[in-house]
């Protein structure tokens, strides 16, 4: 654990199928207790057999310790979570989707007796049109600064011009922000002029060895014949990868970002 002016947090990349459940629940406590993580945020939206989340999955994730699940444009594909969406409040969908979809996209908990607002935002290029990231997520990142200054935002999104861009958009505004989607882990890791952490994407919590988390033949016949083959999580080695972040909680501002890859051979 840090010291009372500072707090460590962990962002961890897309959940990808049952490795990536599996790579949680072998690799979590150590990460945290490793890292002296006092929070943990991960993007969930794979888990479900690479495509949403379902309430079982998320109920595990939050009992191994983590304090916050962001996701994406598969978060709708599990039935059984959807009534969740509303009430349970440590659970993200992207905040730019229209107000009359199920959920909401920022929430604000209490960690070491600071409050820490994370915020889920999706990108368009490459995506569904869905409503501005940039002018949504400043509206909400104006909102949780009335609350406090340690804010997270996780950006699900394809281009990596678009997450640059609103990264530099809210430098010195947020505490971090860092990609998901892609499940390639990049090597961008940096704190911003204005001390804003940020990474390009964060990885695969999922298979290792695998095409973003899919059996490697099918990726590659889809490719050979561009028919649309459904993909399949391939069953290697599971992997957990991220950034570890260090906060000053008295400004919100970064102090360090680390990026790691974690391999369980098992």
């Amino acid at each position: 654990m840090a010291d009372s002016k500072s707090m460590v947090v962990l962002l961890l990349g897309d959940v990808c199928g049952q490795p990536g459940s599996r790579a949680l629940f072998l690799g979590l406590h150590t990460l945290i207790k490793d890292f002296r993580a006092d929070m943990v945020v991960v993007n969930g939206e794979n888990a479900a057999g690479g495509f949403g989340l379902n309430v079982a999955l998320m109920n595990q994730f939050f009992s191994l310790g983590v304090n916050v699940i962001t996701s994406g444009n598969h978060i709708w594909q599990q039935e059984d979570l959807r009534p969740l969406l509303d009430s349970e409040k440590r659970l993200l969908r992207p905040a730019n989707y229209p107000p009359q979809a199920p959920g909401h996209g920022s929430v604000v908990v209490e960690v070491k007796s600071q409050k820490v607002g994370v915020l889920n935002l999706q990108g368009r290029q490459s995506m569904p049109t869905i409503d501005c990231p940039f002018r949504v997520g400043a509206e909400h990142v104006a909102k949780l600064r009335k609350q406090t200054p340690l804010i997270l935002v996780d950006f699900h999104a394809e281009s990596p011009e678009e997450k640059e861009a609103l990264a530099l958009y809210l430098d010195g505004k947020v505490s971090a922000v860092v990609g998901t989607h892609t499940h390639v882990q990049t090597a961008d890791e940096k704190i911003l002029p204005q001390k804003t952490a940020y990474i390009t994407d964060l990885g695969l919590c999922g298979p290792s060895e695998s095409v973003i988390g899919s059996k490697p033949e099918l990726s590659i016949e889809r490719q050979l014949t561009q028919m649309p083959i459904r993909s399949e999580i391939a069953d290697t080695a599971p992997v957990i990868q991220g950034v570890c972040l260090t906060l000053d909680v008295s400004n919100g501002q970064a102090l360090n970002i680390e990026r790691f890859t974690r391999t369980y051979d098992i």
